[in-house]
């Protein structure tokens, strides 16, 4: 082939190229809420990353907490929250999506999960500590192997960070199940503290009864080794009541934690013009242990939530293919 021939055949190559790459369907900044805690930033990171290389879109952030960022959504400051905790902000929702300004297009994960856990080593084997514990009726009748070593004759649960709304919701829990009779309800004085009791405890195999919620790193690491105690179905009419009972320890009935589908929200304009984009959050999603993991790899590792993000690209093409063409999944690799 001579020269001539062969730069035109390049030129012809790179132009049949250049109408294949994806055009995003928006042609300006992605507007995330980078909501603040790790798990949002994380999902806005895998989703960023697979538009920006996968479409051809441009994305942007604005940091925020819960209600700043979804405001800003329902005005169009803000084009996608990837974690909407809908039962967290119902009035809120439901007044928004009557009005048409917010929509949810799909779910993060369908399982973030609450409740009351405690270490497998404690009650699988007939001769464990507490054999044969699986529920929060039970608990009362162990609370000698959960001894809270500043009052020996109570156990010690351990509850959230006071002031946090899982702290009011346990101590209720606590009074309706009969168990302030039995147990200390011990408040930690921060995240970090609670985080540092379980795994301590854990590491050393030592007795402990606590709540946690999920996705969470704590879960991620120790999520195999715990069991959740069972509790009565959530049921809302019970749970309503048990939240409005005054003083708090007056609650007489109970039920489990809601198992909570976390939304993905997106401006109602802005989804009419980025079908393509909607589409793709559309098919995203994973499950509570799937993101438990990641932010487990954060913490072990100290690293951002958008290293965390290539870190799962990386490792798991057999969840976030599924949720693209094979041509966008190429452009994703190359990128990687």
């Amino acid at each position: 082939m001579s020269a001539s021939l062969s730069i035109v055949a390049s030129t012809g190559a790179l132009a049949l190229t250049s109408t294949s790459v994806q055009a995003c369907d928006i042609d300006r900044d992605i507007v995330f809420g980078d909501l603040d805690w790790a798990s949002a930033q994380f999902h806005n990171r895998v989703a960023q990353f697979i538009l920006e290389n996968g479409y051809d879109c441009s994305t942007d952030v604005i940091p925020g907490s819960t209600l700043p960022i979804y405001n800003g959504m329902a005005r169009g400051d803000v084009d996608i929250a990837m974690e909407i905790w809908v039962p967290n902000v119902q009035d809120w929702w439901d007044e928004e999506t009557a009005k048409g300004t917010v929509e949810s297009v799909g779910l993060s994960y369908p399982d973030a999960v609450q409740g009351w856990f405690v270490p497998r080593y404690l009650v699988e084997g007939d001769d464990a500590p507490a054999a044969g514990l699986t529920s929060v009726s039970q608990l009362g009748d162990y609370a000698e192997v959960f001894q809270d070593p500043e009052d020996p004759d109570m156990g010690r649960f351990y509850n959230c960070i006071a002031g946090w709304g899982c702290e009011d919701a346990n101590t209720r829990k606590l009074s309706a199940y009969g168990l302030d009779e039995t147990f200390t309800n011990f408040r930690p004085g921060t995240g970090g503290a609670l985080a540092a009791a379980i795994e301590s405890s854990i590491l050393r195999e030592q007795p402990i009864v606590f709540y946690y919620w999920g996705p969470t790193w704590v879960l991620g690491k120790v999520g195999d080794d715990v069991i959740q105690l069972e509790e009565p179905a959530y049921d809302e009419d019970i749970w309503n009541a048990m939240m409005s009972a005054e003083p708090p320890e007056s609650a007489e009935q109970a039920t489990a934690y809601p198992v909570i589908p976390v939304e993905i929200g997106v401006n109602s304009e802005f989804g009419a013009e980025a079908p393509e984009v909607v589409a793709f959050l559309g098919e995203y999603g994973m499950t509570g242990a799937d993101v438990s993991a990641a932010l487990l790899y954060m913490q072990e590792n100290d690293v951002e939530a958008d290293e965390a993000a290539e870190e799962f690209l990386r490792t798991r093409e057999d969840l976030w293919t599924a949720w693209v063409s094979e041509d966008v999944a190429d452009r994703v690799r190359d990128a990687l």
